[in-house]
């Protein structure tokens, strides 16, 4: 089998044509070496054409809360005092440093989410 690099949707599609049929190879074998170099491949070239924008740092920790059945109340220890949790959850009130360390060093929400800039108009004066 003949790997290259992926320069354009051809080899893309080439790729992923590839990795079908080396489904199923056992690792430490040939066809499990190859199928390892083009998944690695693949992803980089999605990484590049097809970047995922991160979620609204908001979006992120309501996320979180619901993958762990968490209230708002469960988030004072890290936020602050339950009024201040309502005003980030709804987008009244930026994280700030300190909530965003606590966010993430607790709960571990990838800090690059939590640190995204969240689009000014989500957010209205205090």
């Amino acid at each position: 089998m003949n790997i290259k690099p992926i320069h354009n949707e051809n080899d893309y599609r080439e790729a992923l044509n590839q990795i079908e049929t080396l489904m199923g190879a056992k690792e430490n074998t040939s066809e499990g070496d190859q199928l390892d170099i083009l998944v690695t491949l693949v992803e980089a070239y999605e990484r590049k054409v097809y970047p995922m924008d991160l979620p609204d740092p908001v979006e992120a920790i309501k996320f979180y809360m619901e993958q762990n059945k968490m209230t708002p109340k469960d988030l004072e220890p890290v936020i602050g005092r339950i009024n201040r949790v309502y005003e980030v959850l709804n987008h009244t009130r930026p994280l700030t440093l300190k909530m965003i360390r606590n966010l993430h060093g607790q709960f571990g929400i990838p800090a690059e989410s939590l640190i995204k800039e969240s689009n000014p108009r989500d957010y209205s004066p205090a």
